[in-house]
């Protein structure tokens, strides 16, 4: 059975580190039979989460239309930056709108509730962003994902992608076919679709 799988960059810069794994993780990934999705949040601008907000003036239609998206998959590759040591402001703003929302078109959902969540990062740094994704695997936890202990961080990013956006580092590579295989593997067998 093939598995619907979106890929997440937690980047909007245009030249992002993340998004270049994020597009080498979605080109890994095509390969298989999946039905791969690659979203730019860029294209579901958010005001910041605020309770009153959202009390006075409901759920964003970007943060709905994100929520459907992610609540039809089967498995989520979130890359994301570590910013001090943490998520970055905008996909952790974009995870906490989608998971207000509680109905997609009249049907009950929560779209973090038993997907299976894949994470990466890419940093200048000899971290590889490893310590935001212990951030990030908490918040996708208390969601209710299934998130694999698998992971992949790619350090020294600035030199590690090749002139065609191919990630040069073997080891670096060979760690995010691992993910994606995982991945894929996993929402597979634990497919939301039944």
């Amino acid at each position: 059975m093939s598995a619907n799988i979106l890929v997440l960059p937690g980047s909007l810069r245009l030249a992002s580190h993340n998004r270049k794994l994020a597009a080498e993780a979605t080109r890994m990934l095509a390969l298989s039979d999946a039905v791969v999705t690659r979203l730019d949040l860029a294209d579901y601008p958010l005001p910041l989460y605020d309770g009153d907000h959202e009390q006075d003036n409901g759920i964003p239609e970007n943060a709905v239309l994100l929520a459907h998206r992610i609540a039809v998959q089967d498995g989520l590759l979130l890359v994301s930056p570590e910013y001090n040591h943490s998520i970055p402001a905008v996909l952790k703003n974009a995870i906490d709108w989608a998971s207000r929302v509680r109905k997609v078109q009249g049907r009950p959902v929560q779209p973090f509730k038993g997907l299976v969540v894949g994470l990466a990062s890419a940093s200048p740094g000899r971290f590889g962003g490893a310590r935001g994704l212990e951030a990030l695997r908490l918040v996708m936890r208390a969601l209710g994902a299934e998130v694999l202990t698998q992971q992949c961080s790619v350090a020294d990013a600035a030199n590690g992608f090749d002139e065609n956006g191919r990630l040069s580092d073997d080891i670096a590579r060979t760690s995010l076919e691992s993910l994606v295989d995982k991945l894929l593997d996993t929402s597979r067998s634990l497919s939301r679709r039944g």
